[in-house]
């Protein structure tokens, strides 16, 4: 079965490269004389730096890894928005995992 939640965290961290390797690109790429092959580099680029994020910053394997560079060359921003009605937000996503204790359950060591 699809592990929606475990698809929406994947999309939010491609937002987020997405928008991380969109201005590594357009820094870069006056190295390129034709503009053929910009989209092959981007998606070089996005698969590279994906990984190499997800490595650094999340516990998110190899394969994972080059979904969300694939996302992020796609355009993740747009496949979320396309999904957006059908999602929760990475807030409520959160608080799903959150446990909250009311202030007459805690106690103190001075109350004993």
């Amino acid at each position: 079965m699809l592990n929606i939640d475990y698809l929406k965290e994947l999309l939010i961290i491609s937002i987020t490269l997405s928008i991380i390797t969109c201005t590594f690109i357009q820094k870069t790429k006056f190295l390129f004389k034709s503009s053929k092959w910009i989209s092959f580099y981007s998606f070089i680029v996005n698969l590279i730096i994906g990984m190499i994020f997800c490595m650094t910053f999340t516990n998110i394997t190899f394969p994972n890894s080059l979904w969300i560079g694939l996302f992020s060359f796609l355009g993740a921003d747009s496949i979320y928005k396309t999904l957006e009605g059908k999602l929760s937000s990475y807030t409520e996503i959160v608080e799903d995992k959150t446990v909250k204790i009311s202030k007459e359950n805690i106690i103190n060591k001075e109350d004993e």
